[in-house]
């Protein structure tokens, strides 16, 4: 077996359902980290390590997914798509993916996980040694919420899903790799109480087999963004790693602190910008505050408001809002009117895609 040449394996199906009302209409793995959906980190990383052969599968929002991402030729890759009628767990998607596979080793990466710094050494320790499934592991404080692995010796001993008396703090994250021995895993799982097929379960299979199974403590951030808090925390994260530039047009009225990125096209008019802070292009900004902490996504416009520690997706107005917007989630082409005022109180929100909202 050539080590050298692996797929990749992305999961983007999935409802979302802890992101909700933000994710009724749109993938929460196009959700955008410093303006970029987190999916594109995840292929992005992939090529990064040499995969362009990415299997990408999808769910009900297949359409968005396709739209976003295409052939993949943008990222340098060859995207092919799978669909999974229903969210039947991640060695299902293992399992029908397999056609795609053809029991060539594979990185398995599910599409809302973000690793900054990527995944290079994880994916080079497989492919230089005689392991037949690598897991990416992450010391966390709520082990109870993961897959958890026991280590003995350096090798992986157990692997046990959402333990209610975790007896490690080592969860088992969004990142595997593996051999052509899962597919006979896969295929001999049944349903958990849940009614899912576990991963968890396929890597206790290969443990039980005398196959090996080796891991890798994961020693920079990492963040599933499948929550509210997550999503600002990796947006803050992401945001401070980047490098201030200007592209777009601030005039001499304005001020800006800190480091701030300003694309294309931008126009910034008697406005202050706080970094870390992203505008995506086409975006403009009059009369207000903005930053710290956040990402406004394309074509947007903000007026006479005051924005903190939130994500505004695409095409979404902000006009005269009194309140201090803060902690918050804003889908695309949201409207969101106020008559101004209320200069000292806050507002936290989440609001779906073409949400409309007057604030009196």
């Amino acid at each position: 077996m050539a080590k050298d040449k692996l797929k990749g394996l992305i999961l983007s199906g999935g409802k979302g359902e802890r992101l909700r009302p933000f994710t009724y209409s749109g993938a929460k793995q196009l959700v955008p980290i410093a303006n970029k959906p987190v999916l594109f980190y995840a292929i992005e990383d992939l090529v990064g390590c040499g995969i362009t052969d990415i299997g990408i599968v999808v769910g009900d929002t297949r359409a968005q997914v396709e739209e976003a991402v295409g052939d993949g030729n943008r990222f340098g890759a060859r995207v092919t798509y799978i669909q999974q009628d229903a969210p039947l767990g991640i060695a299902h998607a293992v399992k029908i993916a397999a056609d795609f596979l053809v029991g060539q080793p594979f990185v398995l990466y599910l599409g809302d996980n973000l690793v900054l710094g990527g995944v290079a050494p994880f994916v080079e320790r497989f492919r230089s040694d005689s392991s037949n499934c690598q897991l990416l592991l992450r010391r966390v404080d709520t082990p109870q919420s993961f897959g958890v692995a026991e280590l003995v010796d350096g090798r992986v001993a157990r692997v046990v899903e959402k333990p209610s008396q975790p007896t490690s703090d080592l969860a088992v994250i969004g990142v595997y790799i593996f051999d052509q021995h899962v597919f006979e895993a896969v295929q001999q799982l049944r349903p958990s109480a849940r009614g899912e097929l576990e991963i968890t379960d396929t890597i206790q299979y290969l443990i039980d087999k005398g196959l090996s199974v080796q891991a890798q403590e994961l020693d920079r951030y990492w963040m599933d963004t499948g929550k509210m808090g997550d999503i600002l925390e990796a947006n803050a994260t992401v945001l401070d790693a980047l490098p201030a530039r200007s592209e777009g047009s601030i005039d001499s009225a304005s001020r800006v602190r800190g480091k701030v990125i300003v694309e294309r096209g931008v126009q910034v008019i008697n406005s202050v910008l706080e970094g870390p802070l992203t505008i995506g292009e086409e975006s403009r900004i009059v009369d207000s505050q903005i930053g710290p902490r956040t990402s406004i996504y394309h074509h947007c416009q903000v007026e006479g408001s005051r924005i903190a520690n939130s994500v505004v997706m695409e095409h979404t107005l902000i006009e005269r809002v009194g309140y201090r917007i803060e902690d918050s989630l804003i889908g695309r082409y949201v409207e969101l009117r106020g008559e101004g005022g209320m200069e000292g109180r806050r507002c936290v929100l989440t609001l779906g895609d073409h949400s409309q909202i007057t604030a009196v």
